[in-house]
């Protein structure tokens, strides 16, 4: 019952107040951010000073500053794209270069579009079916409460994207076969598991990646492209997409994975406040036979193919 009444009372009917309205809102909770209310403050001082290790303590100051009113923004915007309409989105979130997924499209070639958790990724989950031709669908995990689950479910698919379980892709890929699709990976959290993950430097330090996005490419021959999201200014965002591969069989045991987490490292080093420091991103400890464990990765991995 608290759920509906936070959801139906208070969330729903505050997301169709204007977004300059709701900012005001997120203005005073920046200024609590940065005051009384350091959320994950050390987490993220953690992160941008081993990432940036050249930098003063100034400019890492600056970084943070810049974080932390972006991800009130953040809440303004990911809260609008409730009740957000579809002319209101396309107006504040547009691709520079479509072509690149029309052309794919074309040739009835499935994409699989990764990225991070970097600038507005809320409103390329609710836009996606909108913006190109291959059907939507985005992978995730169930929320805990199956009340929230089930309205941001409905909320985030009701321009077209399909939300599936992780542990449905397989089914839902067969029974998808011969249709085109666009699948959203967001591939740059820590990864559960050490041990099947792929090790490498990212932003100045060991990291594990998650394999998943190259696995699936291999498995189901679908093209990968990597796709940049950017502030143009508050409230609106233009992606740039880059092609890695029509081809991902051709490929070596971690050349996806290598190239679109550079990829996501020259944004972040170009942009940084844009992404999430907030995460816990580096938790996960160095295997101590990493190299053993690689061998025995890339041998598991080419014996699939």
């Amino acid at each position: 019952m608290l759920n509906r009444l936070l959801y139906f009372v208070l969330l729903l009917p505050a997301t169709f107040l204007p977004l300059r309205l709701m900012y005001l809102f997120t203005d005073f909770f920046y200024l609590c951010l940065i005051t009384i209310l350091p959320y994950r403050r050390k987490v993220v001082r953690s992160n941008i000073a081993k990432s940036f290790p050249d930098l003063t303590d100034a400019e890492r100051r600056k970084i943070e500053r810049k974080f932390y009113r972006h991800l009130t923004d953040l809440l303004a915007e990911a809260a609008k794209s409730l009740s957000i309409s579809k002319n209101q989105l396309l107006e504040r979130f547009r691709v520079v270069n479509p072509e690149i997924m029309q052309a794919l499209y074309e040739k009835n070639k499935s994409v699989l579009l990764v990225s991070g958790h970097y600038n507005n990724w809320e409103w390329l989950i609710l836009a996606q079916d909108l913006l190109f031709p291959h059907k939507a669908v985005g992978v995730g995990t169930p929320l805990s409460s199956s009340f929230w689950d089930l309205k941001l479910t409905e909320r985030r698919s009701r321009f077209g994207m399909h939300v599936i379980h992780a542990n449905h892709v397989k089914v839902f890929y067969e029974k998808m076969k011969g249709q085109p699709l666009a699948t959203l990976l967001l591939a740059d959290q820590s990864p559960t598991d050490a041990r099947r993950s792929y090790w490498m430097d990212f932003l100045n330090q060991p990291t594990a990646v998650f394999f998943g996005p190259e696995a699936l490419a291999h498995q189901l021959d679908h093209a990968v492209v990597f796709f940049h999201i950017r502030k143009v200014k508050r409230g609106y965002y233009e992606m740039e997409l880059s092609l890695i591969t029509e081809r991902p069989k051709s490929l070596e045991w971690g050349e996806i994975t290598e190239k679109h987490t550079r990829l996501l490292e020259k944004v972040i080093e170009e942009e940084p406040s844009y992404w999430i420091w907030s995460h816990k991103r580096w938790k996960k400890e160095v295997p101590s036979d990493l190299t053993e464990l690689k061998k025995m990765q890339k041998e598991r991995f080419d014996k699939k193919r």
